[in-house]
C-alpha cells in the first residue's frame, strides 16, 4: 500500500502516516524503492515506497551507512573464515603428521623389539652350541668306567702329570685310558693287584747264603 507522508493542513482530514525506519531496499526498473517502517504499524504492514515520494532523508541516510558497515565487515568476515580453515586445515595436517610420527615411533620400537628378540634368540643359539660343546667335551673328559666299561687288565702306569696313574685297557676294546690310580684302586683292584704282582721280584734268603 503507498502511503505518502501527508502534511500537517491534511492531518485533520486524513491519518498522518510517519516513516520510523528503513528496513530495505531494492531497484525497479532503474527506480529505487525503500522498504518503510510505519510508525505505529507492525512490521509485515512495511510498505515499499518510490525514493522521489519520500521526506526522510536522515533515516536513509542511516540505513546507507549501515548497510555499507555491513558490507565493508562481509570480507573481514570471509577474510576470517578462510584464516579459521587454513587454521584447521593446518592442525589437521598437523595432527596427521603427529600420528605419522607416532606411528614411525611404534613402528621403530617394533623394530627394535624385534631385534632384541633376533639378539636374544641368537644368544640363545650361542648359550645352545656351548652347551652342547661343553656336553660333548663332557663326553670326551668321561672316563671308561663312567661310560660304563669294563677293565680288562692295567697294562702300564705313569706319574709324568706328578699324579700316579694307570694305563686300563678296557674289555671287549682295544681302547686303553690313563685313570687316575685312586680311581683305579677302587673300580678294579684285583687288576691293579695283579699289575703289581706281575712286576715284583721275590728275594730267596737260601739264595743269598
Amino acid at each position: 500500500m503507498g502511503k505518502d507522508k501527508k502534511t500537517e493542513t491534511d492531518a485533520s482530514s486524513e491519518e498522518e502516516y510517519v516513516v520510523e525506519k528503513v528496513l530495505n531496499k531494492k531497484i525497479v526498473k532503474g527506480k529505487t524503492q525503500y522498504l518503510l517502517k510505519w510508525k505505529g504499524y507492525k512490521e509485515e504492514e512495511s510498505t515499499w515506497e518510490p525514493v522521489e515520494n519520500l521526506d526522510c532523508e536522515e533515516l536513509i541516510k542511516a540505513f546507507e551507512d549501515s548497510r555499507k558497515e555491513k558490507e565493508a565487515q562481509k570480507p573481514k568476515k570471509t577474510e576470517e573464515r578462510s584464516r579459521k580453515r587454513t587454521h584447521e586445515s593446518s592442525e589437521e595436517t598437523s595432527s596427521k603428521a603427529r600420528g605419522t610420527s607416532v606411528s614411525s615411533v611404534e613402528e621403530t620400537k617394533e623394530t627394535k623389539k624385534d631385534r632384541v628378540k633376533g639378539r636374544r634368540t641368537s644368544l640363545s643359539s650361542v648359550e645352545d652350541s656351548k652347551e652342547a660343546k661343553k656336553e660333548k667335551k663332557d663326553e670326551k673328559i668321561k672316563s671308561g668306567f663312567d661310560r660304563g666299561l669294563k677293565a680288562e687288565k692295567i697294562i702300564g702306569a705313569s706319574d709324568a702329570t706328578g699324579e700316579l696313574m694307570f694305563l686300563v685297557k678296557w674289555a671287549d676294546s682295544d681302547e686303553a685310558e690313563l685313570v687316575p690310580a685312586k680311581v683305579a684302586n677302587t673300580k678294579c683292584p684285583q687288576q691293579v693287584i695283579a699289575f703289581y704282582e706281575e712286576r715284583l721280584t721275590w728275594h730267596n734268603p737260601s739264595e743269598s747264603e
